[in-house]
């Protein structure tokens, strides 16, 4: 029986990399006097690289303006990925990144049926309370009864730390719930631990494999274009619990 619903953020609950991220990296670089702006098509490639702060390490590798010692790479890469995260939380705070369609109405579903909800991610836990603080309110936590950031699993996806911690703290084994990922790191790290993934796919992992996951399709708010089908429900326009615990019950 499904009793949780595990939740990526970045890319599955909004499209914050192309829109929020990207935009607030670039607006950090710009106010510390740097010569380096990313273009969408390059901030793609780096996010094959896991984690704001090691992105920028990966990338000052291979950029002859980065300094020299590695020492001062981290430390100035920390004081981007500071500042940017500043920048971010102030564009989420102006609504400039509305959730993705279908998110908000499963989020009820959930709350509605008593299936038990969990944050599990990788980004910094500011990061996904400005996020959901802009939409669910000042107590969005109590929305989730596990989150699960960067500072408390610090192994980014797709290792699994932070699934099996969210599984631990949740008191539940993988087969008992469902992860709402849209990449093939973040499916690969839930599968780890044994949980079922649904993958709704972001722009930057549009084409990303992945072929074991549970589900695919393009996003919550719509049945069509999903694979295996969504039909738990003929009358359905977007996909809500009933169709996730039809598949979750046919992977069972």
């Amino acid at each position: 029986m499904l009793e949780a619903v595990l939740w990526d953020v970045d890319g599955t609950l909004a499209e914050t990399e192309r829109d929020g991220h990207l935009v607030a990296m670039n607006a950090a670089f710009e106010q510390l006097q740097l010569p380096w702006r990313w273009r969408e098509e390059r901030y793609g490639e780096l996010l094959r690289v896991a984690g704001g702060y090691e992105r920028l390490l990966h990338y000052m590798e291979t950029e002859p303006l980065a300094p020299p010692s590695m020492d001062e790479r981290q430390a100035l890469a920390r004081r981007v990925h500071l500042l940017k995260n500043r920048l971010y939380a102030e564009r989420v705070t102006s609504g400039a990144l509305p959730l993705r369609p279908g998110v908000r109405e499963l989020f009820d579903d959930c709350a509605s049926a008593g299936v038990r909800m969990a944050i599990v991610t990788t980004t910094s836990r500011g990061n996904v309370a400005a996020l959901l603080g802009a939409h669910l309110g000042p107590r969005w936590q109590g929305r989730f009864d596990v989150v699960v950031c960067a500072e408390d699993a610090p192994q980014k996806k797709p290792d699994p730390q932070a699934y099996r911690m969210a599984l631990e703290q949740l008191g539940l084994s993988g087969s008992a719930a469902v992860a709402i990922e849209d990449s093939r790191m973040g499916l690969q790290a839930a599968s780890a631990v044994g949980i079922p993934v649904l993958v709704t796919r972001s722009i930057y992992f549009a084409q990303d494999p992945v072929a074991e996951a549970l589900a695919v399709g393009p996003d919550l708010g719509t049945v069509t274009g999903w694979t295996p089908a969504a039909d738990a429900d003929p009358a359905a326009v977007r996909v809500g619990l009933a169709q996730i615990r039809k598949w979750h019950e046919t992977h069972s």
